[in-house]
């Protein structure tokens, strides 16, 4: 591909995104171009007529075409911004969703609380995946320190990667656990977004997450219900006196959720919604009263 300019090479991704059906044309269109070209919205405005070097533009063309097949823009960016962090993706690692710092919203004051009295705050995260949730209390809370557990190695090593370029790798600690399997001590915070689709659902979920996203941390069991069972069974064991338990959740799941938990003797502090209006986070504590 002969240089083009910055102005043709965002008119000509915006317009074959849009041919592809997808969502937000424009939007991915700037974030393919600016991230493969090197440049800035800024520049697309103020010298929209400068030329792209031929081998970017030939990187554009590329990722424009993964997109318009199906592929996320996150995945083909390597990247998601996350509760301001910037978190690289890897194939076995959840794309980080704005969802999710709904749960991060709830707990944050509980963490800085405990930390302020305490002097820190231990948090476990079960299936950190990219270490998103973990990694955003630790960037807002200097004396909190976190174990994050995940099944998959792949995981762990992209956790450790973004603790790393995010400047809190003295304070984590990425743990291989099947759930609680290898987690020793207790934690003032237990925190979760566990896989919680039906498994029957999973055919149905759009194209981008059913391919793209690993089953392993979609897949909830047969009611999307299982993970939550198991930490709401072990988790007291792991739980300081004053600790609480804190999930992400469907958005219908509410219900079954309070449930389960107060079958193993947890009540619910507090709910949250997401941005959609829709239930997507819980606190909980042991059932003895008036914490949190």
């Amino acid at each position: 591909m002969p240089a083009v300019t910055l102005a043709a090479l965002l008119r000509n991704a915006r317009q074959r995104l849009a041919e592809a059906g997808v969502d937000d044309p424009a939007l991915e269109a700037r974030l393919i171009v600016e991230h493969f070209s090197d440049t800035t919205q800024t520049q697309a405005i103020t010298h929209p007529k400068c030329e792209v070097e031929a081998d970017m533009a030939d990187e554009v063309a590329r990722a424009v075409e993964r997109r318009a097949a199906g592929e996320p823009v996150h995945r083909i960016l390597g990247y998601r911004e996350f509760y301001g962090l910037k978190l690289m993706l890897s194939p076995e690692t959840l794309e980080p969703r704005p969802d999710t710092e709904t749960l991060v919203d709830l707990v944050l004051p509980v963490v800085r609380r405990i930390a302020a009295a305490n002097g820190k705050c231990r948090i476990l995260d079960l299936g950190t995946g990219t270490g998103a949730i973990a990694l955003a209390l630790l960037s807002v809370v200097p004396k909190a320190q976190a174990v994050a557990t995940d099944i998959s190695e792949d995981a762990l090593e992209t956790a450790r990667l973004n603790a790393d370029i995010n400047f809190v790798a003295e304070r984590f600690t990425a743990l291989p656990s099947n759930w609680f399997q290898s987690v020793d001590g207790r934690f003032d915070m237990i925190v979760s977004n566990p896989p919680y689709i039906p498994t029957a659902d999973l055919e149905t979920l759009p194209r981008e997450v059913r391919e793209h996203d690993p089953r392993a941390a979609l897949d909830g069991g047969r009611d999307g219900l299982s993970p939550y069972r198991l930490i709401a069974k072990e988790a007291s064991g792991y739980l300081t006196r004053e600790g609480l338990i804190a999930v992400e959740t469907g958005y219908d799941q509410k219900a079954a959720v309070a449930d389960i938990f107060a079958t193993e003797g947890f009540e619910v502090l507090k709910a949250a919604r997401d941005l959609g209006g829709r239930d997507r986070a819980m606190l909980f504590a042991p059932a003895r009263g008036g914490r949190g």
